[in-house]
């Protein structure tokens, strides 16, 4: 995946006075002296020839101690502009995501955002993109002809070119085909859910660099291999397709909603519960949910930041992935486990216990620096202690152990 520092930035400036040639420095939260850029190539006409010099107004975040992010950038330049068209919320980020959730559409508009993207030899590709920071441009020593710019975003685009190969490259080695004629293991759906991640690492970089509309669409299905190249009549014939399955998906949208899956009344306070609020989870997602959320609030109300301590950070952001994880391990069971594999929950719940090992890790580095209470630091190692060892027990019981 690409680095993107945008929230660690605290200031910078970047100069492509020498054609061909861009130097900058980048101060960075949690870094004590500015990142150096020394990179070849040149930014887009609205950068090239000029000094630009930006900084954040809004709060940082610190870089992880162990971000392994390089002093010295060297490599080639990507797309670097201060006018790529980004839709901007008029309201906070906060009031804007509560009014989707309830069904909304808040007000936006159309803004410039910075844009600055390189291609590091140690870190590979690195994005810092905002449409907030302030900004201040120079005259140009200099201006591209047509004839360069159109060798600057071919050079741009080699350069993702290269970055994407890196992630097929990924992507292929996480490729895994069991044999048909045998059931899958828990080892056989780690693997799909390792190739699954790579997928989405990729997905989620084209989406980033093309964005939206029906080029970048084009774009973006042509690199996930998404397009089969139908001849014109297939494609009309698909397209018909396409819309009876969306409006076959639409009417069973609609009849679920109109007669919710009910959970098994047999299997309540084993495989689930319902929560005050009218949800249904598994008895240990929710103990999870709830010790992660009590742990949080708790660091809130002593004012600790987990974006300013690494380890506390560390600490509680994993026991909320770990949550997560098992919401997506354990919480379907409410409904039957005769549509659930076994393997695959076992490989569910394998990926939870990873990230709440984190979680324990980060809780004993906390501990001995007296960030948080003694009675809190007790508290949050027997309940990751216990939810560990249920996590066990659920583990060895869908592989068949007793």
């Amino acid at each position: 995946m690409a680095w993107r520092i945008d929230e660690n930035v605290i200031r910078g400036e970047i100069d492509n006075r020498e054609k061909g040639v861009i130097r900058g420095r980048v101060w960075l939260d949690g870094v004590a002296e500015p990142v150096a850029l020394e990179l070849k190539g040149n930014a887009c006409p609205d950068l090239a020839g000029c000094v630009l010099k930006f900084d954040n107004p809004g709060a940082t975040v610190r870089l992880p101690k162990d971000a392994h992010f390089h002093p010295l950038q060297r490599g080639t330049a990507g797309d670097m502009t201060a006018s790529r068209k980004v839709r901007v919320f008029d309201l906070p980020f906060e009031e804007a995501y509560a009014m989707i959730k309830r069904g909304g559409k808040p007000p936006e508009h159309m803004a410039n955002s910075l844009y600055l993207e390189w291609f590091s030899e140690f870190n590979g590709r690195v994005v810092i993109e905002s449409a907030d920071y302030r900004v201040e441009i120079s005259a140009p020593a200099w201006r591209l002809t047509p004839e360069e710019d159109a060798q600057r975003a071919r050079d741009a685009a080699a350069g993702f070119s290269g970055f994407m190969r890196k992630l097929n490259d990924a992507l292929e080695s996480q490729k895994h085909q069991p044999p048909e004629d045998r059931e899958w293991d828990e080892f056989d759906y780690e693997q799909l859910m390792k190739e699954s991640d790579a997928r989405a690492d990729k997905y989620l970089e084209l989406l980033e660099k093309h964005g939206e509309g029906a080029e970048a669409e084009r774009l973006i299905e042509k690199e996930m291999g998404w397009d089969d190249a139908q001849e014109p009549e297939q494609d009309e014939t698909a397209a018909e397709d396409d819309r009876l399955d969306v409006d076959e998906i639409n009417r069973i949208t609609a009849e679920a909603a109109e007669q919710p899956l009910e959970p098994e009344p047999h299997t309540e306070g084993v495989d689930w519960i319902r929560t005050n609020d009218g949800d249904i989870r598994h008895p240990l997602q929710h103990r999870c949910f709830e010790s992660a959320m009590k742990l949080w609030h708790a660091c809130d109300d002593l004012g600790l930041s987990k974006a300013e301590d690494d380890d506390l950070g560390q600490l509680v952001s994993e026991f909320q992935i770990t949550s997560a994880k098992l919401a997506g391990a354990l919480n379907g069971l409410a409904y039957g486990r005769e549509g659930r594999e076994a393997a695959f929950v076992v490989a569910c719940l394998k990926r939870a216990l990873d990230h709440l090992h984190k979680s324990q890790a980060g809780l004993e580095k906390v501990a001995p620096r007296n960030l948080l209470p003694p009675d809190l630091v007790a508290e949050s190692r027997k309940d990751l202690f216990e939810i560990r060892q249920e996590i066990l027990r659920l583990m060895d019981a869908f592989r068949g152990r007793k």
